[in-house]
């Protein structure tokens, strides 16, 4: 069960686009700060084939500029 928590910065004007790309998908919790264009992302997967599923998802999202791990766990 991997949980991993991230930066996620915006493609230039497209914050509520991000925030809404990220919160249709499945395992992810989005958390928008209140005063700066950057978003943490904490995903929690079943298994790590559906965490591989997921990390090509998220790089593939238009809105998405940058995901930078900030932290990493899978219990075993």
């Amino acid at each position: 069960m991997p949980i991993l928590s991230y930066l996620v910065l915006p493609q230039a004007g497209a914050m509520e686009q991000l925030c809404t790309d990220l919160s249709a998908m499945e395992c992810c919790e989005v958390i928008p700060a209140d005063n700066e264009e950057v978003v943490v992302l904490v995903t929690d997967t079943p298994d790590e084939e559906t965490e591989k599923t997921l990390q090509k998802t998220l790089k593939n999202l238009p809105s998405l500029q940058s995901l930078s791990m900030t932290f990493g766990h899978s219990a075993e």
